[in-house]
């Protein structure tokens, strides 16, 4: 008989004992966000006072915090995941402020904007570049060093 896989709602453990783990009611994972934001807020404050050259953006800070939270099972994703769902269903209104502040410096976009679209390409393709070589080089050490295949599919393997 197959073992049971695992649905997307639970890890492969879970599925196995056939255990699943409640989502947290909206308020607490709004106030997981919230904390989470509020100590990122604190810590590019801290920054902002202690290295004035070097600040860190405090949605920065708070995307390594909720990594951390996560990895290291301080939060389970469980638990942010229903308002983080809806947090980027609203994505694009999030991003009108940035939208209206960028409209409000059209002066500095006309006398310097060539030299923004020139770094956002050049970015572009130093990023796309990087990413390539990095892929390659990690499955040169897999296939080579941990004697595996490349194949990213597991589910096709028997």
């Amino acid at each position: 008989m197959a073992a049971k896989q695992p649905s997307s709602n639970q890890t492969a453990s879970q599925a196995t004992t056939g255990e699943k783990t409640p989502a947290a009611p909206i308020l607490i994972q709004i106030g997981i966000y919230a904390t989470i934001l509020f100590i990122s807020w604190l810590i590019s404050e801290f920054f902002a006072k202690t290295f004035p050259k070097f600040p860190l953006p405090t949605p920065v800070i708070g995307l390594v915090l909720l990594y951390l939270a996560l990895t290291l099972k301080i939060v389970k994703v469980e638990w942010v995941d229903s308002f983080g769902g809806f947090m980027i269903s609203l994505i694009g209104f999030l991003f009108v402020p940035s939208g209206i502040q960028l409209a409000g410096t059209l002066g500095i976009l006309q006398h310097e904007g060539w030299k923004l679209i020139v770094v956002i390409i050049l970015s572009t393709v130093i990023l796309l570049v990087v990413v390539a070589y990095t892929t390659r080089l990690f499955i040169w050490i897999r296939v080579h060093l941990f004697h595996g295949d490349a194949e990213v599919d597991a589910k096709n393997k028997q």
